[in-house]
């Protein structure tokens, strides 16, 4: 839900959203919610996030005769309507990231057009620097009677540029005789992440991972061995090799808790690239990594083969 205050009972408002979470949160399905006040010139709303366990949980929550006692209440402090979105799937915000929320009231009888023009919009903004994802939802009955899409930009300049583009211009122009009614909003936290988000890196594929996990196993494997195992553990200590093993994995699978997360920050353009993966991506990320497996066989060839086997 977005709401927009009179500045004068901003106070009273916060102090209303105390009671109001306490009802909420009473709630059959209700899971947990969060209030974020308002970031002037950035998002002048205050924004609340509820989410429940089901999409007819949260709406028996919206229709609820408890709902509409506390709302008479802040009524006269209100500019305006609420704007109330129903998103499903629900996921961890990132609070680094921007959103912008727009909502849009197609013509009749207009909606595949709607969902064509927005499948050219989306895929021209998803080349803009910073891009993180959308989502696209259809309108509710009896809650909410407009399109919503949330956009997510990493940062708010990069939104910024989006917002002042010729594209979307041009796109905007195109799409007028579509919709009859459209309004955006800006959030300042990433509320597009409390959903997955369509066009956005979701999950690399597991090939990539087990490419970048050998990566770091080899090295680590090799140099735990070399320096540790053999001389250490199996000459000092006297364990046999089975023993020295097992210990070497231990450690091994220690040091990849380090190792994978900052080899995959290196390679996110290639794990999780945004927009659509060109084929000339994916095999510059195999050359890569096949020149680095490379380097490390020619490096390690040249240890002194009579300290690793005793």
């Amino acid at each position: 839900t977005q709401t927009r205050v009179l500045p004068e009972h901003e106070e009273e408002f916060a102090a209303w959203q105390q009671a109001a979470g306490a009802a909420v949160a009473a709630a059959p399905g209700f899971i947990s919610g969060d209030v974020l006040p308002p970031s002037p010139p950035v998002q002048p709303d205050w924004v609340i996030i509820q989410r429940f366990a089901s999409n007819a949980a949260a709406q028996s929550w919206l229709g609820s005769t408890e709902r509409a006692r506390l709302l008479e209440k802040v009524r006269p402090w209100l500019v305006g309507h609420d704007d109330i979105h129903l998103v499903e799937n629900a996921a961890q915000p990132d609070s680094s990231a921007v959103s912008l929320v727009v909502s849009t009231r197609v013509a009749p009888g207009r909606a595949a057009d709607f969902r064509a023009w927005n499948q050219r919009i989306n895929a021209a903004q998803a080349h803009y620097p910073g891009f993180q994802g959308f989502k696209i939802t259809p309108p509710v009955p009896n809650v909410q009677e407009d399109w919503l899409t949330v956009v997510q930009f990493d940062n708010q300049d990069h939104l910024n540029a989006w917002l002042t583009s010729a594209d979307r211009k041009r796109l905007l122009d195109e799409g007028r005789s579509i919709f009859t009614e459209s309004h955006t909003r800006t959030v300042r936290s990433a509320f597009g992440q409390w959903f997955p988000l369509e066009g956005a890196a979701g999950a690399a594929p597991v090939w990539k991972m087990n490419m970048l996990v050998l990566l770091g196993l080899y090295p680590i494997v090799f140099l735990f061995g070399f320096f540790v195992g053999t001389p250490f553990v199996m000459g000092t200590l006297g364990l046999p090799f089975w023993l020295s093993l097992f210990i070497g994995n231990i450690a091994s699978v220690i040091l990849l808790n380090w190792v994978v997360p900052w080899t995959s920050g290196r390679f996110a353009w290639w794990l999780k690239p945004v927009g659509e993966e060109t084929s000339r991506q994916t095999v510059t990320g195999i050359v890569v990594l096949v020149v680095l497996y490379a380097a490390f066989l020619l490096i390690f060839s040249q240890f002194p083969s009579a300290l690793i086997v005793k």
